[in-house]
């Protein structure tokens, strides 16, 4: 009688140790990556507002070297145009987003040459333009100024304020 609980406890401790393993392997998986985006990619720096940051990716440095010599240059840095104002939260939400996004897309190569905005990304730019020109572009929703019907949007007519060599 006693050798039928021993067998059925066998079971359950390999059981146990393949659940162990597994749970070693994804907090390993998952430190090593955290590891690898804090220390290596300079993971921490992307918490921050400053647009240098935004060049830590080759393919960005074209991108920030314009921007260095627009209008906005001395008024906005990357994220005030390029991610949710509304608040904290929806900020590095937006940061997050995209760091994961590029993080991607750069890994794999896997991205459009010129890289494109999102059209979540492109919604936070208007958002953003609005919001920083509100007493200004309050008349652009008026139906009469609006083309077939829809709304105009910002870079329709200043598609290279931020970015001029675009």
């Amino acid at each position: 009688m006693n050798t039928s609980v021993n067998d059925d406890s066998k079971p359950a401790s390999g059981k146990r140790k393949r659940v162990l393993m597994l749970m070693f392997i994804v907090v390993g998986l998952t430190a090593g990556t955290l590891l690898f985006t804090f220390v290596y990619a300079e993971g921490a720096s992307y918490i921050s507002n400053d647009s240098k940051v935004c060049a830590n990716c080759h393919i960005m440095q074209q991108h920030y070297d314009s921007w260095l010599k627009s209008s906005h240059h001395a008024v906005a840095q990357c994220n005030d145009c390029h991610s949710d104002p509304a608040s904290v939260y929806t900020k590095l939400k937006g940061k997050a987003i995209n760091g994961f996004l590029h993080s991607y897309a750069f890994t794999t190569g896997d991205f459009h040459e010129p890289i494109q905005m999102t059209n979540w990304n492109r919604e936070q730019m208007e958002k953003a333009c609005r919001d920083c020109h509100s007493e200004m572009v309050h008349q652009i929703d008026l139906p009469s100024l609006a083309q077939a019907g829809e709304a105009l949007v910002c870079t329709q007519c200043h598609r290279n304020v931020g970015h001029p060599w675009r």
